[in-house]
């Protein structure tokens, strides 16, 4: 069994819609809290469970100062998962390059110059 808790506890954080959008709010700049409630239609108690699950996989940081709570987006806090992504992207695309290397050798219309069917297409071209 694989074990990857950081990318876990990433993901499973994203896969809640509204965390997603404050994310997106977040990208544009710091927030108070208030700030990033407004849009939802759920209890200030809600917003912060979603805040602190933010928190707790290092996607955002907060500050209280006096009474307001500011937070903002944690510099890096995506970076191990799209590391993951990478290791297992680039892989998987040498192997698509491979395959289409071997399809375009193996085409029996790229090995001959004048195969019946680009005969056939000039034919109707003219």
């Amino acid at each position: 069994m694989l074990n990857y808790p950081e990318i876990d506890s990433i993901l499973r954080a994203l896969v809640e819609p509204t965390r997603r959008q404050i994310l997106e709010r977040l990208s544009r700049g710091p927030a108070t809290v208030s700030q990033l409630a407004e849009p939802f239609g759920m209890t200030f108690a809600a917003v912060l469970q979603h805040l602190q699950a933010l928190e707790a996989c290092r996607l955002i940081r907060s500050e209280k100062i006096g009474r307001v709570r500011t937070c903002r987006i944690e510099p890096g806090g995506l970076a191990p998962l799209a590391d993951w992504i990478a290791e297992r992207r680039i892989p998987a695309e040498r192997h698509l390059d491979r395959l289409g290397q071997i399809l375009a050798e193996t085409d029996p219309e790229d090995q001959s110059p004048e195969s019946p069917k680009k005969t056939q297409d000039k034919d109707q071209e003219t």
